[in-house]
């Protein structure tokens, strides 16, 4: 078999995985792989833009009680200010890969607001913000010797020193991956594995979240015995355009920040019966008002009313989304925009430090698939990306000047076993069990939860989990399998963390605990001891 050695092996291409790879590259080789293209990743279809205090008005107390308050008090005070005030640095990093990010005329940057922010403090290109920042990253790797790129390369497993019978602590030193193009399975050796794989939006039937988003990290992690925290919190994006033909496609954030008001079919204001800041109230808030409204009237959407601003500032402020929506039809300077909630981003993960610490050795998590304690209960508008400047870098400051060394000796990773596995039959048996628990956790695990729903879906989550265990073992694996089975343990662990909270709290709204207790708790849940 085949061994790749690496100083650092990073899993995943987005804002976190690439700016860990470009701050360690000073340090020894890097390693980043992608299951797709570098460029298919949550980062590229990013639109509002990235937090980040800069004026005067502004501070930085301000952005951590508005993300604390967003978060419903679940979030660390220590890391929410920690990763505000390192904002600026993580801005300044992607200035010099060469993102431009908008100014005014008179040259100050051109600050945008979104819902939950008292102040404007997003820096944005356009409405296409995470597309400039993933294009410029992609340029900047390329040009580091140091760095190697694997695309449509998938991890299989991380490689625990105990589980292939080395002596001494247990430790990850590196992992399994398929290159899918060639069908080859071999492995990355490296004492420092940082994963940087997104979240696990695929584990719903609607999602704006791109077919990437499987939680491979995630899976990854806790099969390999780390800690998992508050997988109970996925945010459903409010506003997911409501078209037939527009896969995906959100309508951001800053929509609304720039004055567009939520609205029935009949053009009335709904939202402020539901939240005194209307319609710039946080996602959780707004999300499930909408929910409401859909199920009180019966009507399959709820819509966005921006037309008041004209057609001359909505092509110039949000080109991409004006010429997306005249492709279905939809007018913005004189339509109602339909919109739907989808889910949108894993608040939980990989329990993490801000500088990718988790509770095993040799494996760091950073991004969305980490759960650092910046979000809480529900993460406030474009606080991801600069959760993933800040801790990619802070992750890198630690990493780089003190490694984790393999030593003297070099651990031998065995050669990956296909033991009586034969080549899959039925595929229509992977493609039925996929549809299957994103079907059953939009039913029964999604904006509004019960304990009765929950119940069912942690009975049959444990057969399908079975189901997909003995798959994947009779059969050779395949990117499909490998991405049901990620996905199966994503959604048991979301089951299992709500089942576990009993009381009602941001993005985690149960009939049968609506208050919110006095004492805000994380949900941990211990890795996998097999």
């Amino acid at each position: 078999m085949k061994i790749v050695d690496a100083d650092y092996f990073v899993v995943g291409s987005g804002m976190a995985g690439l700016m860990s790879a470009m701050h360690l590259a000073s340090y020894g080789k890097v390693v980043v792989a992608s299951k797709g293209r570098l460029a298919d990743c949550n980062t590229n279809f990013a639109q509002g833009g990235i937090c980040c205090v800069m004026d005067e008005e502004d501070s930085y107390d301000k952005h951590a009680r508005d993300t604390l308050i967003a978060g419903a008090w679940l979030g660390k005070r220590d890391v929410v200010h920690e990763i505000c005030e390192h904002a600026p640095e993580g801005i300044q990093d992607l200035i010099e890969c060469g993102v431009k990010f908008a100014r005014k005329k008179d040259g100050s940057w051109d600050l945008t607001r979104e819902g939950g922010h008292s102040a404007r403090r997003i820096f944005h290109a356009g409405d296409i913000t995470g597309e400039r920042c993933e294009s410029a990253m992609i340029k900047t790797v390329k040009r580091h010797k140091s760095i190697s790129l694997l695309e449509n390369t998938i991890v299989i497993d991380l490689v625990m020193s105990k589980r292939i019978g080395l002596s001494g602590d247990n430790r990850c030193i590196g992992a399994y991956v398929l290159d899918k193009s060639s069908g080859e399975i071999y492995a990355v050796r490296a004492p420092n594995t940082i994963l940087a794989t997104g979240g696990c939006g695929k584990v719903y039937l609607y999602t704006c979240n791109p077919d990437s988003a499987t939680g491979d990290g995630i899976a990854l992690a806790w099969r390999a015995g780390a800690k998992i925290e508050n997988m109970e919190f996925i945010q459903f994006h409010p506003t997911c355009l409501y078209h037939p033909q527009a896969k995906r496609f959100l309508i951001s954030e800053a929509v609304r920040g720039e004055g567009a008001v939520l609205v029935d079919k009949r053009g009335r204001e709904f939202m402020k019966k539901y939240d005194p800041r209307g319609s710039l109230a946080p996602r959780d808030i707004v999300a499930r008002s909408i929910d409401s409204e859909m199920k009180r009237t019966g009507d399959d959407c709820m819509f966005l009313d921006i037309r008041d601003k004209g057609r001359k500032y909505l092509q110039t402020r949000f080109p991409n989304i004006y010429t997306k929506c005249m492709e279905f039809g939809i007018d913005m300077a004189k339509d109602l925009i339909p919109i739907v909630p989808a889910a949108h981003y894993t608040c939980g993960g990989i329990q993490a430090t801000t500088d990718g610490r988790t509770s095993i050795r040799g494996l760091a998590a950073v991004g969305e698939c980490a759960s650092t304690g910046l979000h809480g209960a529900n993460r406030l508008a474009s606080n991801s990306l600069m959760e993933a400047l800040v801790c990619a870098r802070l992750t890198a400051a630690r990493l780089g000047p003190h490694p984790e060394r393999f030593g003297d000796d070099l651990p031998a990773i065995p050669a990956w076993k296909i033991g009586d596995a034969v080549p899959p039959d039925e595929a229509v048996l992977v493609a039925h069990m996929w549809d299957e628990i994103r079907r059953l956790m939009w039913d029964y695990v999604g904006i509004v939860r019960t304990n009765k729903r929950l119940a069912r879906a942690a009975r049959r989550m444990k057969t399908l989990r079975r189901e997909i265990r003995d798959y994947y073992f009779r059969y050779l694996v395949t990117p499909d399998t490998l991405e049901l089975r990620n996905l199966a343990v994503c959604a048991e662990l979301i089951v299992k963390s709500a089942m576990l909270r009993h009381e009602s709290r941001g993005l985690h709204f149960t009939l049968d605990y609506p208050k919110m207790s006095k004492r805000p708790k994380q949900t941990v849940i211990e890795g996998y001891r097999g």
